[in-house]
């Protein structure tokens, strides 16, 4: 899909606030900026580079400063904002711009048009610009870019009395170099610093200011009635490519991955092409992994079991999706599985109590998709483990109690994805035995009882446990009379909270409710907590919703679970609602008109992807991670389960 940004959207510098571009290169960096091409965030930049994939990440080129002559007058096509000077304004000789893949812009002054293209190289740190001038001014014109740098990790600041040295071609600070290549003059200038505005964190509550230091400036004259390039590749690699061969690259690359999802329907691609972003290299594993969330996450179990079958199975990117099963197969202890990767010496961290079902889901679908028989071998003994350890009990008060059901936490563990804390207070507890945990403790039992036979072992404990989940949560979470599950079963009044977490209980490829059962949750959800973005964490009646999200830290974690919409829950809720329906084509006609509310979804934030989260009273304006990994792997399912019904979309 190509995303146009018109005068329009370029009416103000709030305005061309309210979308960003992503570009990544599948080691955790990435490049990232608003579409007017200002550091609006702490973590924007033109190349935030990582050194060990995907969690070392260094803010190297924090932005581009860009100033036009034409003839005697000057003007800045860059826009930033400042905290002890006036603002660089170029949007306003912004004609438009447009992401296509990569993002590209064109500005207009006195008959001079510029036109700039960025690529990101994949596996490099890499970042290439090209400027292409036309001058019809009549007058002499010049171009210079001045590249402003931090050299700091990801979301801290200059230290104080940091220092950068330019030799030839390589800037170098903090034990970091950059390499420049450029066809145009590379003038050294004195040392210099400047304090920027991050107008999205101080409305966070975040550190509003930052630091960036220039050394050099890059400049090109271009006479009267000539075109030139000036083309700028930054890069850590000793000898970066020139810009010809990394946009070769990344249009080849874009081409190949388009052919190998095999989804037809222009949004349908446009979310496979988005899932690309998530699927990165990870050096202490040697495998692959999803990370969960730009700008703000790295890779978390959880998350990566939710958007691994989107954003791997439903693209044919199954090789990736082998790899990540077998890191975690690997990293599984006494039945669980990480919830966060270990970095240097650390440990992993288990504080999870899906993660491990949710695996065995994946091994499942995984080979649903591809038949893969000696991998369901090999990650059936790992599977058998879990479901030995759930049952026996485990860390963080995991267990299986005596009616079969799956209780899990206390005090103030958080394990399940509603999992917010504000120092001694857990706004959503959820311990006890959470809904959507025991809907997938009775898929995996299933899962375990199907694939027996292709790991040559008896399966009947399985279907013995399956029978006995079923009638247990039949009892104990269906409320009589209002149509809908509890939300946990804790012996507290948030028990029968109408919340989204009972749509996985429909959605599964196991299930335990009857049909009429099955349709009533999907009427409740749909009526309550559907919108065209996402679904409410907790219906609008409720005393303790939240309608919007924003603010300090605190007042955001106070919302986080309470009525905040978000997108992923809408792949099951879409799903499960094909699913009562008999996938009819009635039913997938609606859920098609209903995901063409997508596509301007895709616009705003960030060109191309999904947020994290909406405000739950009116979900308008993306809020948290501007692209979320299982937003997009779960409305992919989607896609492709409507091109199965023969609806692209």
């Amino acid at each position: 899909m190509k995303f146009l940004y018109g005068k329009h959207d370029f009416s103000g510098l709030e305005r061309s606030r309210e979308s960003s571009w992503l570009l990544t290169n599948g080691l955790g960096g990435f490049s990232s900026m608003t579409i007017a091409g200002e550091a609006a965030r702490n973590d924007h930049a033109l190349l935030m580079a990582c050194t060990q994939a995907p969690n070392h990440r260094w803010n190297v080129v924090h932005r581009l400063q860009e100033i036009l002559a034409v003839g005697e007058q000057e003007v800045f096509l860059s826009t930033q904002q400042f905290a002890e000077k006036a603002s660089e304004n170029g949007w306003k000789y912004l004609s438009f711009m447009e992401v296509d893949g990569l993002p590209k812009w064109y500005f207009q002054y006195q008959g001079a048009q510029v036109e700039k293209h960025i690529v990101m190289d994949w596996e490099q740190n890499t970042v290439a610009v090209r400027y292409k001038i036309v001058n019809e001014s009549g007058t002499h014109c010049i171009l210079r870019v001045r590249p402003w740098m931090q050299f700091v990790s990801k979301g801290e600041d200059l230290f104080p009395e940091q220092r950068f040295s330019l030799s030839g071609d390589t800037i170098e600070s903090a034990g970091i170099k950059l390499h420049i290549a450029s066809n145009a003059l590379l003038r050294q200038e004195a040392l210099q610093y400047e304090t920027l505005f991050y107008s999205y964190d101080d409305c966070d509550g975040r550190r509003p200011t930052g630091t960036a230091a220039a050394i050099l400036s890059i400049e090109k004259e271009i006479p009267a009635g000539y075109t030139g390039l000036l083309e700028v590749v930054f890069s850590l690699e000793e000898e970066p490519r020139c810009f010809e061969d990394v946009l070769h690259r990344a249009q080849h690359r874009r081409v190949n991955l388009l052919q190998r999802c095999g989804l037809k329907g222009p949004l349908a691609r446009q979310l496979a092409e988005s899932a690309d972003a998530f699927i990165s290299r990870r050096d202490s594993t040697g495998g692959s992994t999803i990370l969960a969330g730009y700008p703000f996450f790295t890779d978390w179990g959880r998350d990566t079991m939710i958007a691994l079958p989107g954003c791997t199975l439903s693209t044919g990117r199954y090789e990736e999706a082998r790899s990540i099963l077998y890191t975690f197969m690997e990293n599984e202890r006494d039945g669980l599985m990480p919830n966060l990767f270990p970095e240097g010496e650390n440990e992993p961290l288990y504080n999870t109590v899906d993660a491990a079902l949710l695996f065995i889901n994946c091994v499942y679908l995984y080979h649903q998709y591809t038949e893969d028989d000696a991998f369901v071998r090999q990650a059936y003994p790992v599977m058998e483990r879990i479901m030995g350890r759930y049952q026996k009990g485990t860390e963080y008060h995991i267990y299986m109690d005596t009616d079969g059901l799956i209780s899990a936490g206390e005090g103030l563990e958080q394990l399940t994805w509603m999992d917010v804390r504000i120092g001694e207070h857990l706004p959503t507890p959820r311990h006890g035995k959470p809904v959507e945990i025991n809907a997938y403790w009775y898929n995996a039992a299933c899962i375990m009882d199907a694939l027996a036979h292709v790991a040559g072992k008896d399966g009947s404990q399985y279907h013995e446990l399956a029978d006995k989940i079923k009638s247990s949560f039949r009892k104990a979470f269906w409320i009589e009379g209002k149509g809908y599950l509890r939300d946990v079963l804790s012996g507290k009044s948030d028990e029968e909270q109408l919340r989204c977490n009972q749509i996985w209980a429909v959605s599964m490829p196991f299930t335990m409710l009857t049909p009429e059962q099955e349709k009533q949750v999907v009427e409740a959800v749909g009526k309550a907590l559907y919108t065209p973005l996402g679904l409410r964490t907790l219906e609008p009646q409720d005393s303790e919703f939240h309608p919007t999200y924003g603010g300090p830290q605190e007042k955001r974690d106070l919302a986080y679970h309470q009525g905040t919409v978000w997108p992923f829950p809408l792949g099951a809720y879409y799903l499960a609602y094909l699913k009562v329906h008999g996938c009819s084509g009635e039913a997938a006609q609606r859920v098609r008109t209903q995901m063409e509310a997508l596509v301007s979804a895709l616009r705003e934030g960030c060109a191309g992807q999904l947020p994290e989260i909406y405000d739950g009273e009116n979900p308008t304006v993306s809020r948290g991670c501007f692209a979320q990994a299982w937003s997009i792997g779960e409305l992919l399912r989607v896609a492709e389960r409507l091109e199965k019904i023969n609806f692209e979309i």
